[in-house]
C-alpha cells in the first residue's frame, strides 16, 4: 500500500500516540484536523482499548450524541473517525522506552523496532491490567467452564441462571444488560453501598435481578464434565450459608493494573498515574497524557473526560510542532478539513 497522502516523506511523524483506545483514537482524529501525521503504536492486536477487549457486548451510555451505545459499535466508529486521515496503526508492539532523540524530538522503542516522533501522546488507560480473579482453590480449573471475568457474547447466557459477583458500574450494567435474556440473574455484593452511576442502580433495583447485599461467594460446584453447577454464598454480617443452582459466574471484582515500562520513562508519577498540567503536558515537555492514564487535581476517571483531555493534548502539542500556530484550533464547521486518506496498519 502506498504511503497516506498526509505523511511526510521521513519515517519521523509528528505525534505518535501510545494507547489505541477510544482516547488514542480520538487524539489521532484531533490530530488529523490539526494536519498532523500520526502513528497510533498499541500492544494490542487491534485497535478500541478496553471497548473491545474487556466488554464489547457492554452497553455505554455516558458518551455525548449516544443515549446508549454498544462498546464494540462505539469502538468502530471511534476507529472509523480516528484513522480517517492517514494515521499509521503499529499494533503487537509495546513500547519499551521514550527517549530523546538527539536531533530533536523522540526515539520510541518497542517490542519490533524505534519509531521516530516529533511530540508524543500517553493513552495508555490503566496500563497493563487483568482482572482480580476468586481467590478460590479450583478457579483455575472454572476458565471456560462457567466462570467469567469478561463478556464477549451475551447469546452464551441466554435462558442461563447466572450469578453476578461486584457491586461497581460493570457488574450493574451487567446486571442490567441480562435479566432480560437469562434465565435467572442474582448479584451478590459484600456491603449494602454499589460503586455505579446512581441511574443504573436505579435500574437495577427495578428490574427482576434477585440483588443481594452483605453476601460474598464461599465455593463454586462443578458437575461431572467439569462445569459450573452451584454455588455457595454466605451472608459475611452471619456467616449463614446459602446453596444456589446455576449455570454461569461473572465476577467483577476489579482491576490489578501497572504502569510497567511507563514508570521508567523519567515521568513524574502519583498513584500510579502521570501527573500533568492544564495542558496534558507531563514533565517532560513535547510529552502529553490524556485520559485514565493521566492526574491532575479534579481529575475524573470518565471516557468523555478522557476525549477533551486528548483535544487539548493534541492542540498543544501541534504549537510545538509548529511554534506560529495556536492552540486553540477555531470550530471545526469552520475548518478546510484534509482529506479523507486510508489509514495503514503496519
Amino acid at each position: 500500500m502506498s504511503e497516506s497522502s498526509i505523511l511526510i516523506s521521513s519515517d519521523v511523524v509528528d505525534l505518535a500516540i501510545i494507547g489505541g483506545g477510544p482516547v488514542g483514537l480520538y487524539a489521532a482524529f484531533y490530530a488529523g484536523l490539526r494536519r498532523m501525521t500520526v502513528k497510533i503504536i498499541d500492544s494490542l492486536e487491534s485497535l478500541g482499548g478496553q471497548l473491545v477487549t474487556l466488554y464489547p457486548e457492554k452497553y455505554i451510555y455516558d458518551v455525548a450524541g449516544f443515549p446508549k451505545v454498544l462498546a464494540k459499535d462505539l469502538a468502530k466508529e471511534l476507529v472509523e473517525q480516528g484513522m480517517q486521515y492517514g494515521a499509521i496503526a503499529c499494533l503487537g508492539e509495546q513500547t519499551l522506552t521514550v527517549d530523546d532523540h538527539p536531533d530533536g524530538g523522540f526515539a520510541i522503542k518497542t517490542s519490533h523496532t524505534t519509531h521516530r516522533a516529533r511530540t508524543v501522546v500517553i493513552c495508555g488507560g490503566m496500563g497493563s491490567f487483568s482482572p482480580k480473579k476468586l481467590p478460590l482453590p479450583n478457579e483455575p480449573a472454572l476458565a471456560g467452564r462457567g466462570l467469567h471475568y469478561f463478556v464477549k457474547s451475551l447469546e452464551e447466557f441466554r435462558s442461563q441462571r447466572v450469578l453476578l459477583v461486584g457491586g461497581g458500574d460493570s457488574a450493574v450494567d451487567w446486571a442490567n444488560m441480562l435479566h432480560p435474556i437469562a434465565a435467572r440473574v442474582m448479584l451478590i455484593h459484600r456491603r449494602d453501598g454499589f460503586r455505579a452511576h446512581e441511574e443504573s442502580v436505579v435500574k437495577m433495583r427495578a428490574s427482576p435481578v434477585d440483588i443481594k447485599v452483605f453476601y460474598e461467594l464461599r465455593a463454586i460446584e462443578t458437575g461431572a464434565d467439569g462445569r459450573v453447577t452451584r454455588a455457595a454464598i454466605y451472608d459475611n454480617r452471619t456467616n449463614h450459608d446459602e446453596m444456589i443452582e446455576i449455570d454461569h459466574v461473572l465476577v467483577n471484582i476489579g482491576f490489578a493494573n501497572t504502569l510497567g515500562p511507563i514508570k521508567n520513562w523519567g515521568l513524574t508519577l502519583e498513584k500510579n498515574a502521570i501527573v500533568v498540567d492544564s495542558t496534558m503536558t507531563t514533565n517532560r515537555p513535547g510529552i502529553y497524557a490524556a485520559g485514565d492514564i493521566c492526574t491532575y487535581n479534579g481529575k475524573l476517571k470518565l471516557i468523555a473526560t478522557g476525549f477533551g483531555e486528548a483535544a487539548i493534548a493534541v492542540n498543544f502539542a501541534k504549537t510545538v510542532i509548529d511554534p506560529k500556530a495556536k492552540a486553540f484550533p477555531g470550530h471545526s464547521s469552520d475548518m478546510e478539513l484534509p482529506a479523507h486518506t486510508p489509514h495503514r496498519i503496519s
